[in-house]
C-alpha cells in the first residue's frame, strides 16, 4: 500500500473526531450550548452512555474461547508497565495534585473503542478487527481500573491514599459497572453452552427490546461526548498547561506505542507471545491512539484537572494522525502489517 493511501487512513480515523470537538467548540461559543448543558452531558455520557457502550461491546464478544489470551495477557502488561511509568514521569515533572493523575491517565489510556477498533480494521481487515474487539474485553476494563486508581491516588483528602477509597472508586465507577456486567452476561452466555449445549437466554434475542435501548445509547455516546468536550475547550488554557501538554501527548504518543509494540514484537522473536498480521493492528489500536475522549469527562467528575484532560483528548487527537502514520509505516517496513 502507497504511504498517501496509509495517511489518509490515519486521517480519516482522527478527523471526524476533530470536527466533531471543533464542532462543540463552536456551539458553544455561539450560546448554543450552554455552561448548564456541558455539566449535565458530562454526567448523562459517564453514568449512562459510557457503561452503555461498554456494556454492549463487551456483551457482543463472541465467545470466551475467542479470546486470544497470550496477546491479551501481554496487552495487559504492558498497559501495567506504562500505567506506572506515567505515575512516575507525573510525580517527577507535575507538581500540581490535580494534574498528575491526569498526566498518569494520559500515557496508559488510548481511544481503543472510538478510534482504535476502526483503525486495526483499516489496517488488519475483519480479522485484526476481531482480535482487537477481543482485547478491548479485558484490556477496557484494566484500563479503567488504572484510570481510577490515577485519577483518585493524587486527589485524596488530607494529601493521604486511602486504599479503601481507591477501592471504593472502582466499584462506583460506571464504566467499570457496565464492563463487568458485559462479562457477567458473556460468561453467562458461555455457560449455558456448556450446560444444554445452546443458548437458551440472550438479551438480544429475549429482551430484544431493552438491547435496542442500550444500543441506542451507545450509538449516541461518542458524538455527544465529543460535543461536550468541545464546549470545554479553552485555547487560553494552552499556555498555563503547556508543560503538562508536552510531556503527556510525548508519553502517550512515542512512550506508549514504543514499549507496547516493541515489546510485543521482542516476545514474538523469543517465542513467547504470537504476533502476526492480524496483532499487530491491535496492538497499535491499543497502544499509539490518542487518548480516550471519557478521559476527560471521568477527569472532571472525579474532581481532577477537567481542563487539562480536555487539552489532552484534543492535542493527542490532533498529532497522532502523524504519529500513527510513521509506525505504521516502520511496521510495513519490517514486514509486520501487510495490509
Amino acid at each position: 500500500m502507497q504511504l498517501s493511501t496509509i495517511l489518509i487512513t490515519a486521517i480519516n480515523a482522527i478527523a471526524p473526531i476533530v470536527l466533531m470537538i471543533a464542532l462543540g467548540y463552536f456551539l458553544r461559543q455561539k450560546g448554543m450550548l450552554s455552561d448548564a448543558f456541558l455539566k449535565n452531558g458530562n454526567k448523562l455520557v459517564f453514568k449512562l452512555c459510557l457503561p452503555s457502550m461498554l456494556f454492549v461491546n463487551v456483551y457482543n464478544v463472541p465467545s470466551l474461547a475467542d479470546i486470544h489470551w497470550d496477546i491479551v495477557l501481554y496487552g495487559s502488561v504492558a498497559l501495567c508497565i506504562i500505567f506506572i511509568l506515567g505515575v512516575v514521569i507525573a510525580l517527577a515533572t507535575t507538581p500540581n495534585i490535580r494534574r498528575r493523575g491526569v498526566v498518569a491517565q494520559c500515557a496508559f489510556r488510548s481511544n481503543f473503542a472510538i478510534i482504535g477498533l476502526p483503525l486495526a480494521a483499516a489496517l488488519g481487515g475483519a480479522e485484526a478487527e476481531a482480535v482487537a474487539a477481543v482485547m478491548s474485553s479485558v484490556t477496557v476494563p484494566l484500563i479503567n481500573v488504572l484510570a481510577v486508581i490515577s485519577l483518585s491516588m493524587f486527589v485524596q483528602e488530607g494529601g493521604k491514599i486511602s486504599v479503601k477509597r481507591i477501592l471504593l472508586d472502582i466499584v462506583k465507577n460506571p464504566l467499570i459497572q457496565g464492563v463487568a456486567l458485559g462479562m457477567l452476561c458473556l460468561v453467562l452466555r458461555w455457560a449455558q453452552t456448556k450446560i444444554w449445549g445452546e443458548v437458551i437466554f440472550s438479551l438480544n434475542q429475549q429482551t430484544k427490546f431493552l438491547y435496542t435501548v442500550l444500543t441506542w445509547l451507545k450509538n449516541i455516546t461518542t458524538p455527544l461526548a465529543l460535543l461536550v468536550l468541545g464546549g470545554q475547550f479553552v485555547f487560553s488554557a494552552v499556555k498555563e498547561l503547556k508543560k503538562e501538554i508536552i510531556i503527556s501527548t510525548a508519553c502517550r504518543l512515542v512512550l506508549a506505542p514504543a514499549i507496547g509494540i516493541t515489546g510485543a514484537y521482542l516476545m514474538n522473536r523469543l517465542g513467547l507471545v504470537n504476533c502476526g498480521p492480524a496483532e499487530y493492528p491491535a496492538l497499535v489500536a491499543l497502544f499509539a491512539s490518542p487518548v480516550a475522549v471519557s478521559s476527560a469527562i471521568m477527569a472532571t467528575e472525579m474532581k481532577n484537572d477537567e481542563q487539562l484532560a480536555t487539552q489532552l483528548v484534543v492535542w493527542t487527537t490532533l498529532f497522532s494522525a502523524i504519529t500513527v502514520f510513521l509506525i505504521v509505516c516502520i511496521l510495513m517496513a519490517l514486514g509486520l502489517i501487510t495490509m
